[in-house]
């Protein structure tokens, strides 16, 4: 019960929803243009990707000096069947 409070908490917000809504559309995004497609600042886009993350929803991967996210192939099944609802 406590890992679906942590879920649910985790895509209650309609930031963390849209960027997984933006990566489900385009692959892979850094932080600074999440933050220009949401319009918060970069503070705020990390706070959210870092939720995220520990979700296990997100694969970082650096290149070039950059860090790219995108969703992870294998997401636990929890975590899927919330995300369904919204993908």
């Amino acid at each position: 019960m406590k890992r679906w409070a942590i879920i649910f908490r985790a895509l209650a917000n309609v930031n963390r929803l849209k960027i997984v809504k933006l990566l489900s559309q385009r692959g892979r995004l850094t932080v600074t243009e999440l933050s220009n497609e949401l319009d918060i600042s970069l503070g705020a886009t990390s706070k959210h990707l870092i939720m995220l993350h520990n979700l296990d929803v997100l694969e970082p991967t650096g290149k070039d000096g950059h860090v790219y996210y995108s969703l992870r192939t294998q997401i636990p099944a929890d975590t899927q069947k919330a995300l369904k609802v919204f993908l």
